[in-house]
């Protein structure tokens, strides 16, 4: 009589549970992008706008308010981020996404949540910073080999290691560059720029990588229709790729003087997306336009079936520079690659209850094997 007591109030948590991670994930997904757009570009367009704005108060309302707003959704997302990590720690320690390295990736997880908030509440010094950034590159690398140990396939080993290491350039600049702070050293550390930069280039690699992995793209279909939007989607991507790729040439041979307009242009856009983003854009600009389109395609279609590496691909490649809690938008977008699944509330209570649920196959990553 007790355990048909209790068995329902124990199903009805774990949908509660599920329920919530689905709804946290939705509500970080909109604010975080909308914080990207209002926030991260529109205030930095501001800036080169700032004429414009001079001579027209809506444009300085609209600017004023677009940054206030972003602002506020960017403490929003702050606060999501740590429920989101709560609420996955909570599934790991009650065995619900149990992954081998578990025993490491949870402890670590927990200290940096605990580090966050007491920096947050006391702002670090140099020497907090470095200790912070040394944990996530280790957490990291962490999740980067528990996700190649479950994923076996070369393409997907490949995306991690990728991702891994672009993200590591950005992280080996900020320690280097602090740790000189704080030792007081005048020099610059050792090829900080070169990693920095290489590093971005391997998280454009991991954009196309992503496509590849996640998108279940292919031409191999007797589907005529799908095979004809196949067809139609490349098409528009080769197209706008040697557009952008070869604008520049045939505006110096036609027009110089509208070239060197476009090259301000993209450069004062290249700046805004380096404040915003953290890039530096360095390379063609075609190449980050292209990594836009596979990375927004895969996106797309898996947040549509409802998987959780929809929403990881996108935090994972949001987080930036000027992102505050940034470190932990990256975890939370590798533990959702790691911990993939379709977003259900009975895969919980499924996973609780395995003899009273009918036996489903656990539904794979499309392109991961």
């Amino acid at each position: 009589m007790a355990e048909s007591v209790m068995t329902p109030k124990v199903r009805v948590g774990a949908e509660s549970g599920g329920v919530l991670l689905e709804y946290f994930l939705k509500a970080l997904l909109v604010a975080g992008l909308c914080e990207l757009i209002l926030y991260r570009l529109v205030s930095r367009l501001g800036m080169h706008l700032s004429k414009v704005a001079k001579e027209y108060v809506v444009v300085e309302y609209f600017l004023r308010g677009a940054s206030a707003i972003g602002f506020a959704l960017m403490n929003f997302s702050a606060i999501l981020v740590f429920l989101v990590l709560l609420v996955l720690l909570f599934y790991k320690m009650n065995g619900l996404l149990a992954r081998p390295l578990d025993r490491i990736v949870v402890p670590m997880v927990s200290l940096l949540l605990a580090l966050t908030a007491t920096f947050l509440l006391f702002p670090p010094r140099m020497l907090g910073a470095v200790v912070y950034n040394g944990l996530t590159l280790v957490l990291l690398w962490t999740l980067v080999i528990q996700y190649c140990r479950a994923n076996p396939a070369p393409t997907a080993r490949a995306l991690a290691l990728c991702y891994g290491a672009g993200v590591s350039g950005w992280l080996y600049y900020q320690i280097s560059t602090t740790t000189y702070g704080w030792l007081g050293i005048v020099s610059t550390p050792p090829l900080v720029h070169e990693i920095s930069r290489l590093g971005e280039a391997l998280m454009v690699v991991a954009t196309v990588l992503v496509f590849a992995v996640y998108s279940g793209f292919t031409f191999r279909t007797k589907n005529r229709q799908q095979r004809r939007r196949s067809l139609q989607f490349a098409g528009a991507w080769a197209a706008l790729f040697l557009a952008l790729l070869v604008m520049d040439g045939v505006l110096e041979l036609f027009d110089p003087a509208l070239a060197r307009d476009v090259r301000q242009a993209s450069q004062g856009i290249g700046w805004i997306f380096q404040m915003g983003m953290g890039y530096t854009f360095y390379l063609p600009f075609a190449l980050y336009v292209a990594g836009l389109l596979f990375w927004s395609y895969t996106v797309i279609k898996q947040i549509s079936m409802g998987r959780r590496a929809g929403y990881g691909l996108v935090l994972m490649f949001i987080a930036g520079y000027a992102l505050q809690l940034s470190h932990l938008f990256v975890i939370v977008g590798l533990l959702l690659l790691v911990n993939d699944g379709r977003i259900d509330a009975r895969e919980t209570v499924g996973q609780m209850f395995p003899a009273g649920m009918p036996d489903r196959p656990a539904a794979a990553a499309p392109g991961v094997s």
